[in-house]
C-alpha cells in the first residue's frame, strides 16, 4: 500500500517556502513527515506545519536519504547542485527555479495544461515562470478551441518574483518616502516606492530582450508545445507586493469573439472572470492575493484588428501561489501513487 510521502521543502525561509508549507496544510495534501531545509544561518530555526514545530536542517548532500518528493525554491544554482542529488537519494523534485525549464528531458508542467506530461519526467519536473503561468492558464482553453497564432503581453510584476527581501525593500522604502527620508536600493536596481521600472533580469544586448522576456517565450512554446506561436513581450516590475497583472492581447487563426472568450473562460480550470463594465471593476492585485484563481477580465475586440481574430484581456494572479507554491504542489498531488506505488 502507498504510504504518505516523506516531503522536503529546500529554501524553506523563502516566500515561497512559507507558502509550500500553507498550501501543503490548505489543500490537505497527504504528508507523512515534512522536512525543512535552507542555509546554514537558518539552521536550528523552527517553522510550523499542522501543530508541529519542524525544526529547520542545513540543506546538505546526505539531506535527502528518505524523502519521496523535495519542493525547491531556493535558486536555479541550488537546484543544479542538489536536485540530482535529491533524484539519485529517490526523490522526485519538483523545481521552482529556472535551472531546468528548458531541459529537453525535464516535463515543465502547468497541471491545468500538461498534466499528463507529469509521467515522462525522470526525476524532476520543472515549475514554469510565474508570468507564463498567469498569461498561460487562461489562453490555453482558448487556444485549444481555436488556435493562437500571435500573443502580445506586458506584465506588471509585484515584488514578491523577486523574493522576500524585495517584498520587505517595497515596505521599507514605501515607509521611509511617505515620512520624506531617503531609501537607497539594497535589492532592486531602483527605486521601489511609487516607482516601476523594466523587470530586473539582464538584457540581451543582441535582442533588447530581458531574461524574464525570453523566459515567458521559450516557455510559451515548450509548454504548448507549438514552436510556431509568435510572441512579444514587456516585462516591467510594479510596487505591488505579491500578485502579477499582464495585459495580453492574441490573435487567433479564425475570427472569435469576445463572447465567446467569456464562454470558454467560463468553465475553464483555474480561472475566474472578473469583468464588470458597469462598475469599471475589473482583476486587481488586491483581489487576486491570496488566492488560487487567475482573475481574468477586460475582454474586449481589439480593434486595431479589423479581421476579427483578436482579443485584449487584462489577468492577475497571486504569484507566489499559482505563480509559484500552489503551482508545485499541484504537481506534487499528481505524484504520490506513481512515486510509491
Amino acid at each position: 500500500m502507498p504510504h504518505d510521502p516523506t516531503i522536503a521543502i529546500v529554501g524553506v525561509t523563502g516566500a515561497v517556502g512559507a507558502e509550500f508549507i500553507a498550501t501543503l496544510d490548505r489543500r490537505n495534501v497527504r504528508v507523512g513527515k515534512l522536512k525543512a531545509l535552507a542555509s546554514a544561518r537558518s539552521a536550528g530555526q523552527s517553522v510550523s506545519f499542522r501543530g508541529q514545530s519542524i525544526v529547520i536542517e542545513e540543506l546538505n548532500e546526505r539531506s535527502f536519504e528518505g524523502v519521496d518528493i523535495a519542493l525547491f525554491s531556493a535558486g536555479s544554482g541550488i537546484s543544479k547542485k542538489f536536485a540530482p542529488i535529491a533524484v539519485r537519494s529517490g526523490a522526485v523534485v519538483v523545481d521552482n527555479s529556472s535551472a531546468f525549464r528548458m531541459d529537453p528531458n525535464v516535463p515543465l508542467v502547468i497541471p491545468e495544461i500538461n498534466a499528463r506530461r507529469i509521467r515522462d519526467h525522470k526525476g524532476i519536473i520543472a515549475n514554469p515562470n510565474c508570468a507564463a503561468i498567469t498569461a498561460l492558464v487562461p489562453l490555453w482553453p482558448i487556444h485549444q478551441k481555436n488556435r493562437i497564432k500571435r500573443v502580445i503581453i506586458s506584465t506588471y510584476q509585484a515584488a514578491s518574483g523577486a523574493g522576500a527581501a524585495a517584498m520587505d525593500e517595497l515596505v521599507q522604502s514605501t515607509r521611509a518616502n511617505l515620512n520624506g527620508q531617503v531609501y537607497a536600493p539594497k535589492v532592486m536596481p531602483h527605486p521601489f516606492a511609487f516607482n516601476l521600472f523594466s523587470h530586473n533580469t539582464a538584457i540581451d544586448p543582441e535582442t533588447g530582450y530581458n531574461d524574464e522576456e525570453t523566459k515567458v517565450i521559450n516557455e510559451t512554446r515548450k509548454i504548448f508545445e507549438d514552436e510556431g506561436i509568435a510572441i512579444g513581450v514587456t516585462c516591467v516590475r510594479v510596487p505591488v507586493l505579491r500578485a502579477h497583472c499582464e495585459s495580453i492581447t492574441f490573435e487567433c487563426e479564425k475570427p472569435i469573439s469576445e463572447d465567446e472568450v467569456r464562454r470558454i473562460l467560463a468553465t475553464a480550470p483555474g480561472v475566474r472572470i472578473v469583468d464588470d463594465r458597469a462598475n469599471n471593476y475589473f482583476p486587481m492585485p488586491v483581489d487576486a492575493s491570496g488566492q488560487d484563481d487567475v482573475l481574468v477580465g477586460r475582454i474586449r475586440k481589439d480593434l486595431s484588428d479589423p479581421s476579427g481574430h483578436s482579443i485584449a484581456m487584462f489577468v492577475a494572479a497571486d504569484q507566489l501561489l499559482k505563480g509559484a507554491a500552489l503551482n508545485a504542489v499541484q504537481i506534487a498531488e499528481l505524484l504520490p501513487e506513481r512515486v510509491m506505488a
